[in-house]
């Protein structure tokens, strides 16, 4: 019985030494202070013109290349078909100096004949020179009527490939009308309101991806050996009635220079005059993290009173 006493006393007493360990790690000191952050996308306007439908709100969160906006386009597309029959008109021009150069192939290769035939007369003295040099001649303008309808057709081709790329500016001003979600994320703010007359370059809305967020954290020199990239890290933020919650975190980005303290961070002892900047990426469960809030980083956990760093 005494036996089965003491082991139960030492039962107990191994049971209240690792809820103290336990204790200790739960209430450990953090090595950091820093705050949440996102990458903020500002979407502007890629062209001029009256702002026709803005379909975001605040919060709202969309898709990669989903379209939520259009900027008036009546402008532009009245242009575009200005070029359109321009286009159309050169292009039957072409065909025009095409039907008449065939005809003065046929004519010059008939003039080219009685070139020959002339000269053969010639050669035996059965026609004159009068009619030698009218054959040579006309075989001349034929062939010069000929070039200028090839200069006439290079022209216009010239003429269509430049309303073809006058087009193409045109389409991409007309896409660049449509507004477009640059990646997947949640609407942060918005700027203007539909009916509003926009420029090129006027700020619409701005938006950030918010699965994961970041938390930048400064340590000082003599911490920076117990950080590497890669690293998994406890990241600590309020949890309402005086309670932490753990996060877990991966170190991103690590500074490579120091730089002064910045004015809202303090250490848990004193400031320091210089600190390195860390980056830690930390999942956001549930969107109960928001840019800006607060937050405590922990490099290693308390084993046995010792602080273990190993990443």
């Amino acid at each position: 019985m005494r036996t089965i006493a003491t082991m139960t006393t030492l039962s107990r007493a191994r049971l209240a030494a690792a809820w103290l360990v336990l204790g200790a790690c739960a209430k450990s000191a953090p090595d950091a202070y820093g705050n949440f952050e996102a990458t903020e996308v500002t979407i502007a306007a890629e062209t001029s013109g009256r702002l026709l439908r803005l379909g975001v709100e605040e919060g709202a969160r969309f898709a990669a290349g989903v379209e939520v906006g259009l900027v008036d386009t009546s402008t532009l597309a009245l242009q575009r078909r200005e070029l359109v029959a321009r286009r159309e008109a050169a292009r039957a021009r072409t065909g025009e100096v095409d039907a008449n150069a065939a005809v003065l192939q046929t004519q010059r290769a008939t003039a080219e004949r009685e070139v020959e035939r002339t000269r053969r007369l010639l050669a035996v003295q059965a026609a004159t020179s009068q009619q030698g040099d009218r054959a040579e001649r006309d075989a001349q303008v034929l062939r010069q009527q000929l070039a200028g309808i090839q200069a006439a057709r290079t022209s216009i081709t010239r003429e269509v490939a430049s309303i073809d790329a006058q087009l193409a500016t045109m389409d991409d001003r007309l896409q660049k009308s449509r507004i477009v979600s640059p990646g997947t994320g949640t609407v942060l703010t918005r700027y203007v309101e539909v009916g509003e007359f926009v420029q090129s370059g006027t700020a619409l809305f701005k938006m950030a991806a918010l699965d994961t967020l970041v938390f930048r954290a400064y340590l000082s020199g003599a911490q920076l050996s117990q950080v590497v990239l890669g690293q998994t890290v406890q990241v600590r933020v309020d949890a309402g009635s005086d309670s932490l919650r753990v996060l877990t975190g991966r170190v991103t980005w690590i500074a490579s220079a120091a730089e002064f303290t910045p004015t809202p961070i303090q250490t848990r002892d004193e400031r320091i005059t210089q600190v390195y900047a860390v980056k830690v990426a930390v999942p956001n469960e549930g969107g109960r993290l928001r840019i800006g809030m607060p937050g405590e980083l922990s490099l290693g956990v308390v084993v046995g009173g010792k602080k273990d760093t190993a990443p």
